[in-house]
């Protein structure tokens, strides 16, 4: 029995979605926020780095949601086509997405949160100075980064639909994440017609609604 250490309102709904996609047995075991939206320290019993997602898969605790996708997508995705086939250009894409929703998105993503939060996070009578300096640093740095990629992920979308190709694979699941929080992160400016259906094509599968009614709370579906 697969558990999944589970914290909700988190990039954990990827891999809930992923085993529900996979139909395999499996136990949710939910944490929930502190205050300061940390994840509680009890996750550091399951793994030293504290983070969600992990998982326990006889005996094993693998963590990181793109090892984590390729862990189950390799030991249980025998024809359950997640995975384009080796040698194709798919394959490729697939490859990249994968770790690009990580490696390139997901830093990005996270200094836009931080600048958002960071005037909130000081004493009032350094708020409008520290406002002014975060609406600038997001302005000049991290806004236009975010319209390259966001420009991007829609010219990849509109090419076949997926993100490696024309059919929907597990580096959908890896990119949702980045694209339903860049989505409440960022002004959509120009064309984001390939972004929107496919937000909506996830959306409508019928594992990703069994993973919003097992799961924690999950604000980006309604973005």
């Amino acid at each position: 029995m697969i558990i999944l250490h589970y914290l909700d309102n988190s990039r954990a709904h990827r891999i809930l979605w992923l085993l529900e996609e996979l139909g395999l047995d499996y136990t949710v075991k939910t944490y929930h926020r502190a205050a300061d939206m940390r994840a509680p320290e009890s996750l550091k019993a399951v793994h030293p780095l504290g983070k969600s997602p992990v998982i326990e898969d006889s005996g094993r605790v693998v963590a990181e949601s793109g090892a984590i996708i390729e862990y189950l997508v390799e030991t249980y995705g025998a024809g359950k086509q997640l995975k384009p086939l080796a040698g194709t250009d798919e394959a490729l894409r697939y490859t990249y997405w994968l770790h690009y929703a990580e490696g390139s998105a997901m830093p990005l993503l996270l200094l836009k949160l931080i600048f958002l939060r960071l005037p909130g996070q000081l004493p009032l009578f350094l708020r409008p100075v520290a406002s002014l300096i975060a609406k600038g640093v997001q302005k000049k740095l991290v806004d236009p980064q975010l319209a390259d990629h966001l420009a991007f992920w829609n010219r990849e979308l509109l090419r076949g639909g997926w993100f490696a190709g024309a059919e929907f694979s597990a580096a959908d699941i890896a990119m949702s994440f980045p694209v339903e929080a860049g989505m409440t992160r960022m002004d959509a400016h120009g064309d984001v017609s390939g972004v929107r259906r496919y937000m909506e094509a996830i959306r409508a599968r019928p594992a990703y609604q069994r993973a919003l009614m097992k799961g924690g709370q999950y604000d980006y579906a309604r973005s």
